[in-house]
């Protein structure tokens, strides 16, 4: 049986270790963590609508039931010249048939400390929780949320987990009737921020901030962050209690420090594919690869998946002699995302053809809960996939 080694525990890798498998493949995930992380609903932690130990899910579990290998460690460098990786405990390891699903690393920003995001570690949500429950304790105060740009690879700027967390902080303060009391801020270093939903969808987002006394901060690039504010590069500033943001993604360390080929944000080249540029049997998805497509394409775990199963069905084709045609990514780039608001939810789609926001009042909110466990559900085969999702 044909060997394949995926690193990366995050959506991207587990989805290419189960798909693997059941194309065959004897599989062996390595992971840093024991469990996967389920970012888009991590947004309810800080504002304590689900607990933590809710948003995370065995990688135990789900190698058992699958029947692929788990190893934690972290991976310290790779070499495609030598087709191999090195790991912190497990040595070096060789790999000639290897899926990198690392993810990205942050772009950094003096002062970012002063900052925590619900995109960075884990535990930052837990942090966050606690930061709003001081903040409502004290009974008002200046919240600054934001996200950042790459100019190098616009794709790996995710700002909606921002603006979701935004709504829902704004939602909990309404629910004590303390919110007049606070003073909420959005900012961004773009013009637009959000622009890439589309025209409707950025028209129907500058009615809901008019709407709820949101202020807003764009078009200046970020200086620094301190303590107590941010500041911009004009040497204006946003005076906050609490400020989280998103910094923009680019290639992580180990990463940058391959022999790997690699786009201006270190990002891995590949073909639409997924196999890696010159390097055959190598392959890379998910916030690790670059991107091709229009300008408004997004790295978003809908598509890292997409790009995980096409792997796997490309591979097998390759190297097990499967029959079929290879599958490529791009046709399947598009922009999905249920945004929550705490009390209802925007259907917000994008592809070539079209833009749509749809307000979802009540159900939309209950929808993205149920998706929730519809990914545990599913990632275990409890429940059969829905396409797309």
């Amino acid at each position: 049986m044909k060997n394949v080694t995926i690193i990366g525990g995050g959506i991207a890798g587990v989805e290419a270790a189960i798909y693997y498998r059941k194309e065959g493949f004897e599989v062996e995930l390595i992971s840093e963590r024991s469990d996967v992380f389920i970012y888009p609903i991590a947004i309810w932690i800080p504002v304590r609508t689900i607990e933590y130990d809710n948003v995370t899910y065995s990688l135990d579990k789900i190698a058992a039931r699958h029947g692929f290998k788990l190893s934690v460690d972290r991976v310290m460098a790779i070499s495609s010249a030598t087709k191999t990786i090195t790991l912190e405990n497990g040595g070096e390891k060789q790999c000639d048939h290897l899926v990198i699903a690392i993810g990205a690393s942050k772009v950094t920003h003096p002062g970012i400390e002063h900052t925590l995001s619900i995109c960075g570690a884990p535990e930052q949500s837990i942090q966050l929780r606690d930061k709003i429950d001081t903040l409502i304790k004290k009974g008002s105060g200046k919240i600054a949320f934001g996200f950042g740009g790459n100019p190098n690879d616009p794709s790996a700027v995710r700002g909606g987990p921002g603006f979701e967390l935004f709504f829902n902080v704004h939602h909990r303060l309404k629910k004590l009737g303390i919110r007049e009391n606070f003073e909420m801020t959005f900012f961004a270093p773009m013009a637009e921020p959000g622009a890439r939903m589309g025209p409707k969808a950025l028209k129907l987002m500058g009615m809901m901030f008019k709407r709820n006394r949101f202020h807003a901060h764009y078009g200046k690039k970020i200086k620094r962050f301190d303590e107590d504010k941010v500041v911009f590069e004009d040497d204006s500033i946003l005076e906050s209690d609490l400020t989280m943001f998103i910094p923009a993604g680019n290639g992580s360390d180990v990463i940058q420090n391959s022999d790997l080929p690699l786009n201006p944000a270190a990002f891995i080249r590949i073909n639409d594919y997924c196999e890696i540029e010159g390097i055959e049997g190598w392959y890379a998805i998910g916030d690790a690869a670059a991107l091709e497509g229009p300008d408004w394409k997004a790295k978003q775990g809908h598509i890292a998946e997409v790009m995980a199963r096409n792997a796997a069905h490309n591979s097998a084709i390759t190297y097990l002699g499967k029959d079929g045609k290879k599958n490529g990514y791009k046709d399947h780039l598009n922009i999905l995302c249920v945004m929550d608001m705490g009390n209802g939810a925007g259907f917000v789609y994008r592809d070539d053809k079209t833009a749509k926001l749809i307000p979802m009042p009540i159900v939309g909110h209950w929808m993205k809960i149920g998706w929730g466990w519809y990914y545990k559900l599913s990632k275990m085969g409890y429940i059969p996939r829905i396409p797309g999702m």
